[in-house]
């Protein structure tokens, strides 16, 4: 569908990428690019940043200091790696929710090479409505994959609701690079190197058009701990990761 064509019958629409789709399409459109880059999709994190979001992820992990009586919800985390990286620091029982279920099943064969058997629960479940009763967890991860819900107030505010007070909420995600001659090397890194490497490893072009285009339209820094202010969070604040091209979001339930 064109930005420009009007939706059917008035139904809300949003954004798939740069293109406009009905509010309800786009959670089964995001579906279906992960069910077909989620073999490749660890490997090809590495090649598209280098190996940087280890670093990125491993700041993430420092900033949530795991202790073994930290519960983490980890949200659409389904390959497993902020799950792994906490539990090897420390942490606690984790719950991996996804909504992905191919996602979910490379995260389970990748415990099982790494012969972890226990302390990972893995879960099918939507960011927006969160299969989890309140205040049950005392800390919620989100790790690239904000940008794909379809409602970011919504999925904020559930996972508010699943932190006990004194919960910390964390977010790293893709976000908009702050320095000048930066950006315009990551513009033309990200639309015309990513796509092809994403056709070439992952044989999905598509896939990967819409993962950089989904960055762009995710919301800006300060636009985004607004958000999280206006969901409950308290104490918000960020830090720009690698020049702003990620960020790592911060918020606490009080």
């Amino acid at each position: 569908m064109k930005n420009s064509d009007p939706a059917p019958d008035s139904a809300k629409t949003t954004h798939f990428g740069f293109q406009t789709v009905r509010e309800d399409e786009k959670e089964s459109l995001v579906r279906a690019v992960f069910d077909g880059v989620a073999p490749s999709y660890d490997l090809m994190n590495d090649l598209m940043s280098g190996g940087i979001h280890r670093l990125w992820k491993a700041a993430m992990i420092a900033k949530l200091r795991p202790r073994p009586d930290m519960r983490l919800l980890d949200l659409g985390g389904g390959t497993g790696d902020i799950a792994f990286r906490f539990r090897a620091k420390g942490g606690g029982p984790v719950t991996v929710c996804d909504i992905n279920n191919e996602m979910l099943s490379v995260g389970r064969d990748r415990a099982l090479d790494r012969a972890i058997t226990g302390g990972i629960d893995w879960v099918c479940g939507d960011a927006e409505k969160l299969p989890f009763p309140d205040r049950s967890v005392d800390a919620v991860t989100i790790a690239f994959c904000l940008r794909n819900v379809t409602h970011i107030d919504a999925a904020l505010s559930e996972a508010r609701r699943t932190l006990r007070p004194g919960g910390q909420f964390l977010c790293l995600e893709f976000s908009h690079v702050v320095v000048p001659g930066l950006k315009a090397l990551y513009d033309q890194y990200s639309f015309k190197v990513l796509p092809w490497m994403g056709k070439i490893v992952a044989n999905d072009r598509d896939a990967y058009q819409y993962l950089v285009e989904s960055i762009r339209r995710f919301p800006p820094q300060a636009e985004l701990a607004e958000k999280m202010k206006a969901a409950g969070f308290e104490q918000v604040s960020w830090r720009n990761l690698t020049g702003g091209i990620a960020a790592l979001h911060s918020g606490w339930r009080l």
